[in-house]
């Protein structure tokens, strides 16, 4: 096939040269260069039943080969293989999405306050099965959780409406550590932390740990709170929250911090 495609190529290109001169060159049987390739007619009446089997769906060859044997049993599977991917009857294979690579983003060392917040989504269900979210943020420095947003949803509006309320109580942090979820990448999100002089600090896709210290929060408020209580409304989450809250920044040691709570390692 090769060959043939040289000859092809060479008399496309050099419009002197001979078919018997190319096929030299090449070392093609000329005879190999007259031949047409033919449809056996048996073929026919399969390609035919294929087609009619296929209809305006898009099945593969396995499903066809069941619907055409229904249609016809005397049909082997090796006849139908051979017909189906001869005659181009086969799916085109859809391209895989090109994921592009991102850089690792470990986290850095922070040496006071408002360096660097982390913010994450956890999500529960009330006693009447609804569903709702919670928006955590906790600063690196002293791992202090600055506030937990109860809501049955966090649009990014949501979330900066949040973040407003804690630079008003806490002040503004220089970076802002998320993964890469629709409400972080929002366009609406972007534009406010430019607006704010406020670095997004985005952790590579499928990578948690590079976001440790939140999740390392999320999994305590997990399994004190949100396994543990049964919530009978967002005002009912909330309030339990923010009580454990205060209970997890002022009287909770932590082993990272040396055994002292969040607001004693600031001081």
């Amino acid at each position: 096939m090769q060959k043939e495609q040289c000859v092809r190529y060479i008399r496309d290109t050099f419009k002197k040269a001979s078919r018997a001169r190319a096929c030299r060159l090449m070392g093609q049987a000329r005879s190999g260069m007259y031949y047409v390739k033919k449809m056996p007619a048996k073929d026919k009446s399969i390609k035919d039943v294929i087609i009619a089997a296929i209809g305006s769906r898009r099945i593969g060859r396995e499903k066809v080969t069941v619907l055409v044997q229904r249609m016809d049993p005397t049909i082997g599977s090796s006849k139908i293989r051979r017909v189906y991917q001869n005659e181009g009857l086969s799916l085109r294979s859809r391209m895989r999405k090109r994921r592009f690579k991102q850089v690792a983003n470990p986290i850095e060392m922070t040496f006071a306050k408002n360096e660097e917040w982390a913010m994450d989504f956890m999500s529960d269900s009330l006693s009447n099965g609804r569903r709702f979210r919670t928006l955590n943020i906790v600063d690196h420095y002293n791992r202090e959780c600055l506030g937990i947003d109860v809501r049955h949803s966090i649009p990014a509006l949501k979330v900066i409406s949040y973040l407003e309320i804690m630079i008003d109580t806490h002040g503004k942090p220089k970076r802002i550590r998320t993964d890469n979820g629709p409400e972080f990448t929002s366009k609406r999100l972007q534009t406010w932390l430019d607006e704010k002089k406020i670095k997004w600090n985005p952790i590579q896709n499928g990578k948690p740990q590079q976001n440790a210290i939140v999740e390392r929060f999320n999994r305590t408020f997990r399994e004190d709170i949100l396994d543990s209580q049964i919530f009978e409304s967002i005002e009912n989450a909330q309030a339990i929250s923010q009580e454990w809250l205060e209970d997890y920044n002022s009287v909770r040691p932590h082993q990272a911090l040396k055994n002292q709570t969040p607001l004693e390692y600031a001081m």
